[in-house]
């Protein structure tokens, strides 16, 4: 007999939660009937009614729902990640609460971890969001293919079933300011992507701000990629190169007569693209140099008020 632990991060779900609930009961009766689940709510410190609604669904099923109130928002992986410590599970789902991923999916998950397959993920091939957020996503997985975890699948996942095994090995980790579920990736196991595709929004409205997207973004390349360490290197170097070339032309030409000798307005122009580089330079070293700071600190990277 195995169990199920089905984490969902919520975050102002109060609209979403009777609905999601419902299809996860649901969807209970395409598995095997030997299997038991577990499904772990993690309140990421909403201010509307999700608690309220989570309780409810508590109350009809108090054997198989766990309530895990965090004290504030923490993020969406943050909030993954303490349902990951919490869950017991032999296998374990993480899935939005928003029904933009197809709960009837995971049946075909789980089949592959019958198999032997320790990690499963449905990559997001096609988007039914707006053109915005289609944007930005296709080219942050872009990006992070290329430069960070070359072995994502295309389109990235949020969406994904795990072993116990990985999952203990993440959260011993306990990386901060990281892509909670990118971590199962960089863990390196071989791994099966069901491609589908993410459905718009239905009920209630997205959180996930533009602002939250940015700081992904970057905590994904400090976490995972050196890249732009490397491309300071390199821009230095090729702007080191460019000025040791222009002082040959100039001296050469100014010894030979050829060229005057430059005003204000050159070397000023000089002055800012060596001025804007090294503030840029110190941005991205500032990045990094703070999220090892937030390492050595060793705080948590979620406080649990109340587990119900």
């Amino acid at each position: 007999m195995a169990k199920l632990s089905i984490i969902i991060p919520c975050y102002y779900n109060e609209l979403n939660i009777p609905a999601t609930s419902q299809a996860l009961i649901n969807n209970e009766e395409k598995f095997p009937k030997d299997i038991v689940f577990e499904y772990v709510m993690v309140d990421d410190g909403s201010k509307d009614n999700t608690l309220g609604e989570l309780k409810k669904f508590k109350s009809q099923y108090p054997e198989k729902v766990t309530i895990v109130k965090l004290s504030g928002n923490f993020g969406a992986y943050n909030a993954a990640l303490a349902g990951m410590k919490l869950a017991t599970g032999d296998c374990n789902v993480v899935v939005a609460a928003d029904l933009q991923d197809p709960i009837e999916l995971m049946v075909k998950m789980y089949d592959y971890w019958l198999k032997g397959i320790k990690l499963v993920v449905a990559n997001r091939q096609e988007r039914e969001d707006g053109f915005v957020s289609r944007v930005f996503a296709n080219q942050y997985q872009k990006l992070i293919r290329k430069y960070a975890l070359p072995n994502l699948p295309k389109g990235g996942f949020d969406y994904c079933l795990f072993d116990k095994q990985l999952r203990d090995q993440v959260v011993s980790i306990n990386e901060k300011n990281t892509n909670t579920l990118y971590m199962l990736a960089w863990l390196k196991y071989d791994f099966v992507a069901i491609p589908y595709t993410r459905r718009k929004r239905e009920i209630g409205k997205s959180m996930w701000s533009f602002s939250k997207r940015i700081k992904l973004f970057i905590d994904s390349f400090v976490s995972f990629s050196y890249a732009p360490l490397r491309l300071i290197t390199i821009t230095g170097l090729t702007l080191g190169f460019l000025a040791f070339l222009y002082s040959i032309y100039v001296v050469i030409g100014k010894l030979m007569g050829l060229i005057p000798v430059a005003g204000w307005t050159a070397m000023m122009v000089v002055f800012l693209i060596v001025s804007s580089f090294q503030m840029i330079s110190l941005g991205i070293l500032g990045e990094y140099m703070w999220r090892g700071l937030e390492a050595s600190r060793n705080r948590p990277n979620f406080i649990i008020e109340e587990i119900i």
